[in-house]
């Protein structure tokens, strides 16, 4: 068991995985003492000013992963359905992802015209990554609830078959529910992800459910934006509006690898 796969195996204590979208937000993570990091494909999306969840960011998400893999942090991307529906194709991008230092991927079946990939084809995805790069730790996504509400039979059919393909974790974004994801960890014989909810159960509560892994996903970002956009607003109104702002000494430290 690498140590990336061990982090999904503490009973009780799930991996609290934060989400960067640059080098400045990765070290900065890492810096607080989180060992692995994954990648947000809306803040890589948006960076490029591009659309998310659309196969639009290959390069960005390549280039992303060039830049973090080896940082002294374990690093897992948001490869979104993999960037092609050939699983040939998929395997070899994610062989460059491994070459870039990366332990680990998130493949999801959500479409961005809010369709789901048929179940077969991306069990098929899953298996051709799993032979070209088998330490790879792949989180299959299926965007069962986020897309479609409470399916609880086609989320379970779906894992199931992905499990059988060789993902190493599953992933339900949009499921909060704590009955709901007792029912389904029933089913499961690999980690669960959670993507955390402030409406949902605390970390603590999720992993006394049973959840491996809980994903901030986008969350870090869309509140950075938020907090740049407030502050030039406070500026703006006279307000002073420094608080908790980073030096710039410190990124620089980051950026320098210090």
């Amino acid at each position: 068991m690498n140590d990336f796969t061990a982090l999904h195996h503490r009973p009780g204590t799930p991996l609290l995985l934060p989400n960067a979208w640059d080098h400045a937000s990765a070290t900065a993570l890492a810096a607080e003492g989180f060992e692995a990091i994954g990648t947000t494909s809306l803040g890589v999306a948006a960076a490029a000013g591009l659309p998310d969840g659309t196969g639009a960011t290959r390069e960005e998400t390549l280039q992303l992963a060039g830049r973090l893999g080896g940082g002294g942090f374990l690093l897992t991307v948001d490869a979104e359905g993999g960037f092609s529906d050939d699983p040939s194709e998929v395997a070899s991008f994610v062989r460059e992802l491994a070459d870039s230092g990366a332990v680990g991927i998130n493949l999801e079946d959500g479409r961005g015209d809010g369709t789901l990939t048929p179940v077969e084809l991306h069990a098929a995805k899953i298996a051709a990554v799993k032979e070209a790069v088998p330490g790879m730790f792949v989180n299959a996504r299926t965007d069962t609830y986020r897309l479609g509400g409470g399916q609880e039979k086609e989320t379970a059919h779906r894992l199931a078959a992905y499990q059988q393909a060789g993902a190493d974790g599953v992933f339900v974004p949009a499921l909060s529910d704590a009955p709901t994801i007792t029912a389904l960890l029933k089913h499961l014989d690999v980690p669960l992800n959670i993507l955390y909810s402030a409406t949902g159960p605390t970390v603590p509560e999720l992993g006394a459910l049973g959840v491996s892994r809980v994903s901030l996903g986008s969350l870090l970002f869309r509140a950075a934006l938020g907090a740049a956009v407030q502050v030039a607003r406070d500026i703006r109104a006279g307000r002073t509006a420094e608080q908790g702002t980073v030096s710039y000494a410190q990124v620089q430290r980051l950026s320098s690898g210090a």
